[in-house]
Formats: C-alpha cells, structure tokens, sequence
C-alpha cells in the first residue's frame, strides 16, 4: 500500500473568510503537514503553532527589513519578539524577504539583515537549529538545466545574490527558491 504525506503548506493570509490560525494549525495537524511558511510575523499564528511539531519557515517582510539591516539592537529586538517570545514553536528558517529583484530599492539591505538576524539566533546557541536565508524566484536563474550547469542571471548576482551565497556557505544555510 502507498502512503502520501504532505511536507508542508504555505499558509498566506490575503484574502477574506478566512480560518483562524487555531483552524489552520489544526487542519495542518489532521492533514500531517509537518512544515508551514508564514510570510510575516504575525502574533496570532505564532501563538496557535506553540507546542505543535510543525516547522516554521517565517519571512521578514519587506517593511523589517531596512530596519533590521541599519541597526543590530533593531535585529535583536526582532528576535527577542518573534522567537524567543515563541520559544515553544519550532522556526527551521527565516527568510529575509522573499524574491527580491535587483531594482529593489531595498535589495542593498539583503546581506545585512541576514547578518544581523543571523547574530542573536547564534549567541543564544539556535544557530544550528534556525538557518537565515532568503528566497529567490526562479527568474534569477540564467540557467538551470541540467542542475549540475545551472548559474544565477548577472544582474542578480552583482546587486546581492554574491553577497547572500557567501553569507549561506559561512553558515551551512541553504538558498531557498520559490519554484
């Protein structure tokens, strides 16, 4: 007999009638979704995932980012009230933004953020669990077939992929793609 087991689900919040957050992780539960990526830090969320085995994959949106990036105590804080606060749920990754363009204005903050999250995560010893990373769409690939000779577009790389692939082999993070 095969047996499906669903890995995960993405769960955005745009949109009216929508299921609680309780509803939501218990449908997960049921249906065996083991991972779940939320696209902000929303309180509600993060409360119902407390003591749940789901793994939590949270973006910092746009409006952290700049933010984040211009300032350590500022990183810190935002650790201290979206993970630590939530010590019972269980982050495998942040993503700092997601899909950010080369002609964002806001792309110059990339690498920064991540070091900047990437500091407290490591001082309280969660560096191994939670990985910093960044999610990038299939657009900045000049090539990706075969795997084995795939590269990344030449505008992407220069205006931050280079400086976000260094950060993710200094720390054994993976480079999320949104395929």
């Amino acid at each position: 007999m095969c047996h499906f087991v669903p890995s995960g689900v993405c769960y955005g919040r745009v949109g009216n009638n929508l299921p609680s957050p309780q509803e939501v992780v218990s449908l997960s539960k049921q249906y065996d979704f083991r991972r779940m990526r939320i696209y902000d830090r929303n309180q509600q969320v993060l409360q119902a995932l407390r003591g749940s085995s789901i793994e939590l994959l949270l973006d910092l949106p746009n409006i952290d980012l700049q933010r984040v990036a211009s300032s350590q105590d500022n990183a810190n804080r935002w650790v201290q009230d979206n993970v630590k606060k939530f010590g019972n749920v269980r982050f495998r990754y942040f993503s700092m933004r997601n899909e950010v363009k080369p002609w964002d204005s806001f792309a110059r903050f990339l690498v920064l953020a991540m070091q900047n999250i990437q500091r407290p995560i490591s001082s309280v010893g969660l560096g191994n669990q939670i990985k910093v990373s960044t999610a990038i769409e299939t657009g900045a690939l000049a090539e990706s077939y075969p795997p084995s000779r795939g590269s990344f577009r030449s505008d992407y790389r220069t205006a931050y992929l280079d400086g976000v692939i260094r950060f993710l082999v200094n720390n054994n993070a993976p480079l999320l793609v949104n395929v």
